[in-house]
């Protein structure tokens, strides 16, 4: 009982200061997470497939917006899901003007202030995909994991391209290893009204999240791992997407396995964002 009001204080004290703006910026984000949810079941499904030895779709966000393509209610999930990270993506951008008010330092502030710049910007890319996706745009396009790879080639062509690839590589690995962190330290529950949620609700809210982050952690990590390979070997092959680096998994000693818990723990981050999109701070 203490422990919710205390949160509810604290909730309180959050809005006074600034932090708790409402109406279609509040809308925005959390249909944005809820697409979000979406994609990330579509993923698990996907990898759990491939676990189980089918090689149908890519596992990975645009294999996982194609599978959608060829049904009539699929399709209308893609124009939900174009409608959710529009949202998203609107939402940060706000946050990056405007956003972050409730942090006193002036360097912190600015640095959420790009950060969602940058998350706004990835999310804009997810809306496009989904659209052309949803308009058969990117029919015959490929394997996303084969444009990867083509990429890798021509950055690699630049001068320091190489260079740039490993410092990609480095970011990746260490946005792994922090997302990693966010999970088992379960700081993830900051941004969560968890005095509002249902009893039954926290801990589910808690292990989902553990699970979540972790397995997103490790699968960001490893193709962190392999970008660096690409740079060091000058072999744009080694370079992966998430969907070789699910693949990467399937061939370790006993890969299947992990690939299954690696799925599992993906469905966990889907399940986390249904939950972040009710009750998060925004």
């Amino acid at each position: 009982m203490t422990s919710a009001i205390s949160e509810h204080a604290k909730d309180l004290a959050h809005k006074v200061a600034g932090g708790g703006d409402s109406g279609v910026a509040e809308g925005a984000a959390r249909s944005g997470l809820a697409a979000r949810g979406v994609l990330y079941l579509l993923v698990a499904l996907l990898a759990a497939k491939m676990a189980l030895g089918s090689n149908e779709q890519s596992a990975d966000k645009q294999g996982a917006l194609r599978s959608l393509a060829d049904s009539g209610v699929g399709k209308a999930v893609l124009v939900a899901l174009v409608i959710g990270f529009g949202g998203y993506t609107l939402w940060r951008l706000y946050e990056a003007a405007l956003g972050h008010r409730d942090e006193r330092d002036d360097r912190k502030r600015t640095a959420k202030r790009v950060a969602s710049l940058g998350k706004g910007a990835i999310y804009a890319a997810a809306a496009a995909t989904a659209a052309s996706t949803f308009l058969d745009e990117d029919k015959g396009s490929g394997d996303g994991n084969q444009q990867n790879k083509t990429l890798t080639a021509e950055v690699m062509s630049w001068p320091a391209g190489r260079l740039l690839v490993a410092v990609v590589g480095a970011v990746a690995m260490g946005a792994g290893c922090y997302l990693l962190y966010r999970g088992v330290t379960q700081k993830f529950e900051r941004k969560l009204k968890t005095g509002e949620m249902p009893a039954w609700l926290r801990p589910v809210a808690t292990v989902v999240g553990l699970a979540g982050y972790a397995a997103r952690g490790l699968v960001v990590g490893l193709l962190g791992v392999l970008l660096i390979g690409a740079a060091l070997h000058h072999d744009p092959n080694e370079a992966q997407g998430i969907d070789g680096t699910l693949r990467t998994i399937a061939e370790q000693p006993f890969g299947r396995a992990l690939l299954l818990v690696a799925a599992a723990g993906l469905a966990a981050f889907g399940l986390y964002s249904f939950v972040e999109a009710r009750y998060r701070r925004t």
